[in-house]
């Protein structure tokens, strides 16, 4: 009997941890649902948190980062070199 209700109330816990977790879950993934409509309407945000994150990864590992460039910053040079 005591087996029974130990594996009862295991049951019970497990339940509620997945519970928690799932609501967690929710919550986290609104919050990246808010962030995502936020960094829409100011599509600069999005770069600057690109590069908070380089600088992120640059100080932990203390190795070599590439950096890549968006083309968007060379379309002014292009458009220079089509005229030439």
């Amino acid at each position: 009997m005591k087996r029974a209700m130990a594996k009862q109330a295991e049951a019970e816990r497990e339940r509620r941890a997945k519970v928690i977790n799932a609501a967690g879950e929710f919550q986290a993934a609104q919050k990246l649902v808010d962030a995502a409509a936020l960094m829409e309407t100011q599509p600069m945000s999005l770069q600057l948190r690109y590069l908070q994150t380089l600088n992120q990864i640059a100080a932990e590992n203390n190795s070599t980062t590439v950096f890549p460039i968006p083309i968007d910053l060379f379309k002014p040079f292009l458009k220079l070199a089509e005229k030439l």
